[in-house]
């Protein structure tokens, strides 16, 4: 197998002892679990009416992204509320 430039650079990395195993990796990701479970938990329905322009807008960006046009709009709201999402 044909490693790049940055493959190799971790692999003699590892290979030198520099990587350390990290304590307490399951109980951050069970944590991490349940904080992506209850952040993508869809309990609630919204009904919005937006201009034809600006949903064909949606659509097209979330084509480009490869996401349904509904969870790019569910993601931007989620970014928003979290204040994650700001004005240039």
């Amino acid at each position: 197998m044909k490693l790049d430039a940055d493959e190799k650079e971790i692999l003699e990395s590892v290979e030198r002892g520099e990587w350390r195993s990290v304590k307490g990796v399951k109980r951050d990701l069970d944590r991490y679990r349940q904080y992506a479970k209850a952040t993508f938990r869809k309990d609630r329905r919204l009904n919005i009416r937006i201009s034809s322009k600006d949903l064909e807008a949606i659509q097209k960006r979330a084509l480009e992204d490869g996401l349904p046009y509904q969870t790019l709009i569910s993601s931007l709201l989620h970014k928003y509320a979290s204040g994650r999402l700001r004005e240039a």
